[in-house]
């Protein structure tokens, strides 16, 4: 094939990873604004601590929802389809929760933002991850975490905007800019070929034909695209061979139950370690140790500055160095941040530009630590683990309790804060990432590399297992 004939695939391709990653800069914005409403929220709405806690963690709910009917609709619908969906329910959970008058409707609401959370948390990882080549699989489908910590970043940029005039409405509601172009923009994409080898419309060759086509679009030579899908049609000729029914109880039959495990771990560990509370309340955090309002959302910017920079360099690492040194260091520096935060709060300083110092550089190197390697590494690993025939329920199954972990935390802390202060919950934090280093450098496999097929046949063992 001609130089210009690969360079006429680039756009095309490119499209397929923006519009496919898009999704992480809607969870990122939605999940990310709460941090600076929260606080003007009470102008319009009256909100006790619970119900602060319960106002963030709707969305959390929702994606629980959005994330465990993902995995049959992901097989029953495809992969691009459910993405496309998961679009429109955003569009009508940011506008109803900009719009809402009560507690009732802002939960409500933020529980319909989650679905579609939920839906982009499981479809996502899965789509980037089953369209792209194995030596940079892990660059692209980090490319959804990136673009997690941009909606992050643009939701804190939005939040400092309408600071001044304490304009909640305006900040929820601009997320419906990037729910409109995900929507659009994914309509004109692809479908995974693993999927339609294995459920494609009309089954048998018309799936393989339409597979082989976008094949042949994203490795630039027939030649490539027809290797791959012959490694794709045994995997799935295999897995339907074996009589194994593709239900929960299956994940923890002897074949997958240690994949389960090593599944659910890392979604307790990224919950666990802490970051939520950063994400959802470091503006809280900040006036709590003497910034002003403003000046909180501000400092808040900068930290979803460093969160969006620092996931660049773990994107590079993740197909180099690999996935396991990225999340042992990470838990180090992360562990060492908490302890800075623990102690700074617990030996009782009072208000003044050292405590405000240490407070800001404790939290900034714990985001750093997490942006380069939990963050984009869990949203990779997960859908390596599991073979093909599993995949989608499996990962529904993980993030699902990624999402109820993400919830717990993010609905007690308020409480746990105001009953016991940042101090001793950061200290609780501190332990739960050494933990999370030893669970990375006792349990996980090294993926980097490899074919998900090559994966799969490590792994999940032979399926007559």
């Amino acid at each position: 094939m001609s130089s210009g004939a690969g360079t006429a695939k680039r756009p095309s391709q490119w499209a397929i990873w923006f519009f496919g990653a898009l999704g992480g800069i809607l969870w990122g914005y939605d999940t990310g604004v709460i941090s600076g409403a929260i606080l003007f929220i009470p102008d319009d709405i009256p909100l006790s601590s619970l119900e602060q806690g319960t106002v963030v963690s709707g969305l959390l709910v929702g994606a629980m929802l959005g994330a465990g009917v993902s995995g049959r609709l992901a097989d029953t619908l495809g992969r691009r389809p459910l993405i496309l969906l998961g679009g429109i329910v955003f569009v009508v959970g940011t506008l109803g929760a900009a719009l809402g008058v009560n507690v009732a409707m802002l939960v409500g609401f933020r529980f319909v933002m989650g679905v579609g959370v939920g839906i982009v948390s499981v479809v996502v990882p899965m789509y980037l991850s089953e369209l792209a080549p194995a030596r940079i699989r892990g660059r692209l489908t980090s490319l959804m975490q990136l673009l997690v910590t941009v909606g992050i970043f643009l939701a804190y940029v939005v939040d400092y905007a309408f600071a001044d005039a304490r304009d909640w409405r305006w900040m929820i509601g601009l997320g419906v800019i990037p729910a409109v172009v995900l929507a659009i923009g994914i309509y004109t994409q692809p479908e995974s070929p693993r999927w339609l080898v294995a459920h494609g419309p009309g089954g048998g060759e018309n799936g393989v034909s339409t597979a082989r086509a976008v094949l042949e679009r994203l490795r630039g030579t027939p030649e490539a695209a027809e290797a791959e899908l012959s490694e794709i049609r045994e995997s799935v000729r295999v897995e339907r061979e074996h009589t194994e029914k593709v239900a929960i109880g299956t994940l923890f039959s002897p074949r997958l139950r240690r994949l389960t495990l090593i599944g659910m771990l890392l979604v307790f560990f990224q919950n666990f370690v802490g970051i939520n509370t950063i994400i959802y309340y470091a503006p809280t955090l900040l006036t709590d140790v003497g910034f002003g309002a403003t000046d909180a959302i501000g400092a808040n910017v900068a930290i979803g500055a460093v969160n969006m920079l620092m996931t660049l360099p773990g994107m590079w690492l993740i197909d180099r160095a690999g996935r396991r040194p990225l999340l042992r260091w990470g838990a180090v520096g992360m562990c060492l941040a908490m302890i800075v935060l623990a102690v700074t709060n617990l030996v009782g300083l009072e208000q003044g530009p050292l405590l405000l110092g240490l407070t800001l550089a404790g939290i900034v190197v714990y985001i750093a630590s997490f942006s380069i390697s939990w963050g984009p590494v869990q949203w990779v690993l997960l859908p390596e683990l599991f073979p093909l025939r599993v995949r989608a329920g499996a990962v529904a199954f993980c993030v699902t309790f990624n999402w109820l972990f993400n919830m717990t935390v993010a609905l007690l802390f308020p409480s746990l804060l105001e009953a016991f202060g940042a101090g001793w919950n950061f200290l609780f934090f501190a332990v739960t990432t050494a933990a999370a280093y030893l669970y990375a450098t006792r349990l996980l496999p090294e993926t980097k590399g490899r074919s998900l097929e090559e994966i799969e046949k490590d792994l999940a063992g032979p399926v007559t297992a």
